[in-house]
């Protein structure tokens, strides 16, 4: 997709792929800097754990409730996610999702630099059983 010009998209009723760990991805658009998506996990589902090489991401939640965890170094955390919540995910750092709810948790995802690809994701270990 052309960068230095003006785009606009609807959000696509159909998933444009699944992620590295396993969530519903509606690619957006992109500009040089970053890249945005909509992601979605059903309702009842685990994440797989993964850490990213060298994308960090900011998640703004839209839909639904679950939890997150996030670990970098020595700091180790598990938020709640619910409608309205933002938060980042440094380079490096291991994270995991779950719904914990009848709602499927949805959310818009900003990349920096742009998403290269599914190799830009690592499997790691997570505290929960992944689907």
């Amino acid at each position: 997709m052309e960068t230095n010009s003006f785009a606009t998209k609807q959000l696509p009723q159909i998933p444009d792929e699944v992620a590295p760990d396993g969530s519903e991805v509606r690619v957006l658009l992109r500009l040089q800097a970053g890249s945005m998506a909509h992601f979605e996990l059903p309702a009842g589902r685990v994440a797989r754990a993964v850490t990213h090489q060298t994308v960090e991401e900011v998640w703004f939640i839209t839909a639904g409730r679950g939890e997150m965890w996030r670990k970098l170094r020595d700091r180790e955390e598990v938020v709640q996610l619910e409608p309205g919540l933002c938060l980042t995910i440094p380079v490096g750092t291991h994270f995991q999702f779950r719904v914990d709810s009848a709602q499927a948790v949805a959310a818009i995802g900003v990349a920096m630099p742009p998403w290269p690809g599914d190799e830009e994701a690592v499997l790691v270990d997570g505290p929960w059983q992944a689907d």
